[in-house]
């Protein structure tokens, strides 16, 4: 959502379109030149009606439009905080599973235009439940912020985050095949395995189950997160 800035505030009084009047003449030197008369136009008023009570008017109005400018510009900021606010978690400084399907959407756009491919890695923590009833739930977010960090620092900026509910996250990798994202997804794994949370200043070793699937053009994002979820599940019944 972009303001245009050309129309600055303060820009809006600049007089401008001064004209010369009068009958055609020869030129003449530059004494008598001066002592034409000379007329202004400000807002397509003529000079004779630009009377105090007029300037005052304008003076007015240019107020008000400013004043205008600053209303539109306060509701511009304030509806992109809703905005960021109704796509981040409640918990996380990540986007919610309600922008993380929007974004689904858009991959899967790119794909059907660009035919580039772009995965999607479903993470579910393995016995997350036993942080919350051994160390309670300030210790259960603390876990939760701490993998959500890890995962930050693996991925790049064209990558997308975003927490799907309890310890659900969701990656979209752009411009990334499913067999890039298996990969992927295992480095996660083993970094987390490498570098557990702390609770307590002690390590709680943790870890997690993940699927993949590559985005195909036409696809819902219903039928993606549902062939992602399936797949965290296949893993996850296949460990020891």
């Amino acid at each position: 959502m972009e303001i245009d800035k050309t129309n600055r505030p303060g820009q809006a009084g600049r007089v401008t379109g001064y004209t010369k009047t009068g009958a055609s003449a020869p030129a003449t030197p530059a004494s008598s030149e001066a002592t034409q008369p000379v007329s202004a136009s400000v807002l397509g008023i003529p000079e004779h009606e630009f009377t105090p009570r007029v300037r005052d008017a304008i003076m007015t109005l240019m107020h008000e439009v400013d004043r205008l400018r600053r209303e539109v510009e306060q509701a511009r900021v304030k509806l992109d905080e809703m905005a960021r606010t109704a796509d981040q978690d409640m918990l996380l400084p990540i986007l919610n599973r309600r922008a993380f399907v929007r974004e689904i959407t858009r991959f899967t756009s790119f794909a059907e235009r660009y035919k580039t491919s772009s995965s999607v890695i479903y993470i579910d923590l393995n016995n997350f439940k036993t942080v919350n009833d051994d160390h309670g739930h300030a210790a259960g977010d603390a876990v939760l912020r701490h993998v959500s960090d890890l995962i930050l620092g693996q991925i790049r900026d064209s990558d997308v985050l975003a927490r799907l509910g309890g310890d659900e996250f969701g990656v979209i990798l752009a411009h990334v095949t499913a067999e890039q994202a298996q990969r992927k997804g295992a480095s996660l794994a083993n970094t987390l395995r490498d570098h557990p949370p702390l609770v307590d200043g002690k390590p709680v070793p943790l870890s997690f189950s993940y699927g993949v699937y590559e985005l195909r053009a036409g696809e819902t994002p219903d039928a993606i997160m549902h062939e992602a979820d399936r797949a965290m599940y296949a893993q996850k019944r296949s460990q020891p």
